[in-house]
C-alpha cells in the first residue's frame, strides 16, 4: 500500500524530509569518523580494528573509523526516532527510506569532503605564493643593497 493512497504524505514532502534527515546523518557520521573531538576512540577503534584476535572484534570497531559503514547505524538511529517511512506505510517504508537516507548522507559528506579538498588545495596555493613573494621581496631587498654597495664603490672612485 503506497503512503501516497492514504494522504500520509505526498512525495514531495517525503523527498524534502529525506533530505533534511540526510543532513544530522552526514553530520553524525562524519564527525565521529573524522573530526579532530573523536580522534582518541577513533585511534583505538582502529588499533583495535587492526589488532584484535576475532573477527567479529575487528569488524565491530572497523565501524567506528567509516563513515560509509558508521551512516547504516546513524540512519538506522535516525529512523527509529523520526520514524519516518518513504514510499510505503508497512515496513517496506522503513526498507526504502533507510537505503535512501544512507546513500543521501553519504552523498553530502562527500560533497563536504570535496569542498575540504578545494579548500586545503587554494590554502596549499597561496601558501606557495606567498612564500614566491617573500623569495622575490628578500632577493629584491638583497639586489637592492647590492646596488646601493655599487653605487657607494663608484662615488669612491667618483671623489678618488
Amino acid at each position: 500500500m503506497e503512503a501516497s493512497n492514504h494522504g500520509i504524505m505526498g512525495l514531495g514532502f517525503q523527498f524534502a524530509w529525506l533530505l533534511l534527515l540526510g543532513i544530522p546523518v552526514a553530520c553524525i557520521a562524519w564527525t565521529v569518523t573524522h573530526e579532530e573531538v573523536f580522534r582518541e576512540p577513533r585511534q583505538y577503534c582502529q588499533k583495535e580494528c587492526a589488532e584484535a584476535r576475532s573477527l567479529l572484534r575487528r569488524k565491530f570497531f572497523y565501524l567506528f573509523t567509516c563513515e560509509y559503514c558508521f551512516s547504516h547505524y546513524v540512519a538506522a538511529g535516525v529512523l527509529i526516532i523520526a520514524r519516518f517511512k518513504l514510499l510505503y506505510v508497512d515496513w517496506r517504508g522503513y526498507l526504502f527510506a533507510f537505503f535512501a537516507l544512507v546513500w543521501i548522507a553519504n552523498q553530502y559528506m562527500s560533497i563536504y569532503n570535496r569542498l575540504r579538498l578545494d579548500i586545503k588545495h587554494e590554502q596549499v596555493e597561496i601558501k606557495a605564493e606567498e612564500q614566491k613573494v617573500d623569495t622575490l621581496t628578500g632577493d629584491d631587498r638583497k639586489q637592492k643593497k647590492d646596488d646601493q654597495k655599487i653605487d657607494r664603490q663608484l662615488d669612491a672612485r667618483k671623489v678618488a
